[in-house]
């Protein structure tokens, strides 16, 4: 017979003041990086267009992260199916539109009229919150790989192709990425990981390079880690990006420039203001503020973790994870692209890049997070089960 006991606490105040300190720093740099972007495309009448919409977008997912921090996590088991249903019914619809719009544009956006989403944001909740289902479900048997451990790798695969064919093979790469730590933490054997693993491998990388920009991207990040010449076109082209990122690095050195005197901001470094504003930051607050802002990163990181390893409950242990992964991978795979460490890629940095439906599901999903601190939630299943995070 299964027993519950739920033993209240008070939510993880620390968590959410390094929530809310990471989001006052990205709206003071997104400000400061878009500043002369706005003027430019506003003819010099206002600096505050992107500042604007971050603002709405913010209020928006501050709202949603209250409203998950005070609704019981464990409601999100019922609709989990539902979700990735509706998740792969977004995909398709996107797609189709875009397709029968006669739309060149990649086809990661869906326009509801009151509000534009990228759906494979939605996509990686969906994902996540059903892994969590799925192995608080499947837990004792995800060691077989055809009863346990093969299902949700096919439902991983479907999401990612219908992603990858939008196409957005970074946030594609990304979600895998989440969805194998999720597994490998809930239980999974390592030979299956790693036999997986080295078949998606084998599978993405000719898919990642049937994009001739994307295989232009990666010929020029290899020239740049091994020395070889890409082409004097390819480094001016593909290769601009990247190339200013570190500028814009250099420029700041140990201390900064200083709040809002960043020189690479003024139309030379594209996109400042999204994928490359940790270059800004590096710029105007210098090496110290850089490594202020990983620190938050690396913070919430542990926090969540150790929520994890606080919550017995299976399925809240799962969502913790997965959650706690996700923040921690899209912002080191953003560090590591501007560093000049991954070839560009096009991912944001999260709570701090200009976005929309991005930062509102990241603060969603840190408010289901906070919500799993609040308690710690015990089944006893006799089963003996327990998650890949105490060595």
């Amino acid at each position: 017979m299964k027993h519950l006991d739920i033993i209240t606490k008070k939510y993880d105040q620390v968590l959410l003041v390094l929530i809310i300190v990471l989001c006052v720093v990205g709206t003071v740099m997104l400000y400061s990086s878009s500043s002369s972007l706005s003027l430019n495309e506003s003819g010099g009448v206002t600096d505050t267009i992107f500042l604007r919409s971050h603002l709405k977008r913010l209020i928006v997912g501050i709202f949603i992260m209250f409203l998950f921090i005070l609704m019981d996590y464990r409601k999100l088991k019922t609709i989990a199916p539902y979700l990735m249903i509706g998740s792969f019914a977004l995909l398709f619809f996107t797609k189709l539109i875009y397709v029968i719009q006669g739309i060149s544009f990649p086809a990661r956006w869906l326009n509801l009229g009151f509000i534009t989403v990228q759906t494979s944001d939605i996509a990686r909740f969906s994902l996540m919150v059903y892994l969590a289902y799925y192995i608080d479900k499947k837990r004792n048997k995800l060691k077989d790989f055809y009863s346990g451990f093969f299902p949700p790798i096919i439902l991983m695969a479907g999401i990612l192709a219908s992603i990858v064919i939008q196409p957005d093979f970074s946030t594609a790469a990304v979600i895998s990425l989440i969805g194998f730590a999720m597994l490998f933490v809930g239980g999974a054997k390592m030979s299956h990981m790693m036999a997986t693993g080295a078949v998606a491998t084998v599978v993405m990388i000719p898919v990642m390079l049937m994009r001739s920009y994307r295989m232009k991207r990666v010929i020029y990040w290899l020239g740049t880690v091994f020395g070889m010449s890409s082409g004097v076109a390819d480094r001016e082209v593909m290769g601009y990006q990247a190339q200013q990122s570190l500028i814009s690095l250099g420029n700041g050195g140990f201390w900064g420039l200083g709040l809002g005197n960043s020189m690479e901001k003024n139309l030379f470094l594209p996109t400042p203001h999204t994928d490359f504003i940790y270059a800004i930051i590096g710029e105007e607050l210098g090496l110290l503020g850089a490594i202020f802002v990983i620190t938050l990163f690396l913070l919430i990181f542990q926090r969540g973790i150790k929520i994890a390893k606080e919550t017995t409950d299976p399925f809240g242990v799962m969502l913790a994870v997965g959650i706690s992964f996700s923040i921690i991978i899209y912002a080191f795979i953003n560090v590591a692209v501007v560093t000049g460490i991954f070839p560009v890629t096009g991912l944001p940095m999260p709570l701090v890049s200009h976005g929309g439906s991005a930062l509102v599901i990241n603060l969603a999903c840190l408010g289901i997070l906070i919500n799993i601190s609040q308690a710690k939630r015990s089944v006893n299943h006799g089963s003996g089960w327990r998650p890949k995070l105490n060595g």
